[in-house]
């Protein structure tokens, strides 16, 4: 018979998850969310293995914006099937997951659209207005690949490359590929914002993703939240350009 007094504590309870954005109850921001009426559509796609719920933001992202979707898997037929409606690829762009950075190719610009040489494309005011959404990859560096390499239909999409000039909101508390990366509600924040001219864009989108951290922080050192173990992260931003 197990003596009672003696035993070892059981371990704390893991918090319960809000059933809107799935995050601990200690993390959740949503009493706060405001809705953002974006005319540029987003679609975020998810890998299923991705592990980050305390300090993930794809679905943060998606709740604030009017036309946005989360879809989580590895392969989709085609950008029509995810949408169920059709539409033409080329009117879509994808943040590019290559080595390429806009400081290099473009120093000037923030947002930039290139070939599937890395290459500036012409005409690139023409071919950003021409966009009707954009498509961002959610998970760590080699999930990200994973759906890359698993969905030929990418190809067919606008490559984006950004340039950021600050670094990513994470800080220290995520460990990226480089300091300047940036997360999931960032990248759509600037692209958006950039894209429509609407700067609110990415400012609602920022405070919401700083009250997230702000959470963290107090929940992580009274002991609500643990610190999660993530693997490097993804490859969303490139090295910002210098001002």
């Amino acid at each position: 018979m197990t003596d009672i007094a003696n035993a070892p504590p059981s371990p704390p309870a893991a918090p319960e998850e809000c059933p809107r954005c799935q995050k601990p109850l200690p993390l959740c921001v949503c009493d706060g969310l405001e809705t953002i009426n974006n005319k540029i559509e987003l679609l975020v796609l998810q890998h299923p293995q991705e592990q980050d719920k305390a300090l993930g933001t794809a679905r943060l992202a998606v709740l604030q914006l009017k036309r946005a979707e989360l879809k989580v898997g590895l392969s989709w037929p085609s950008l029509s099937k995810i949408l169920g409606r059709t539409v033409d690829p080329q009117h879509w762009g994808i943040l590019y997951l290559g080595s390429v950075e806009a400081a290099a190719v473009a120093p000037d610009e923030d947002i930039v659209v290139v070939d599937s040489k890395g290459q500036p494309v012409d005409h690139q005011a023409g071919v950003l207005r021409e966009l009707e959404g954009i498509v961002l990859l959610d998970g760590t560096w080699s999930q990200a690949k994973a759906l890359w390499w698993r969905n030929a239909w990418m190809l067919k999409c606008r490559r984006i490359v950004l340039g950021p000039s600050a670094p990513s909101r994470y800080g220290k508390v995520r460990r990226e590929p480089r300091a300047d990366a940036l997360s999931t509600i960032e990248a759509a924040g600037m692209l958006l914002a950039r894209l429509e001219k609407k700067p609110a864009i990415e400012k609602t989108l920022g405070a919401s993703f700083e009250r997230l951290l702000a959470k963290y922080h107090e929940a992580t050192q009274t002991g609500e939240v643990k610190v999660p173990k993530v693997a490097k992260r993804d490859w969303r931003g490139v090295k910002r350009r210098r001002r």
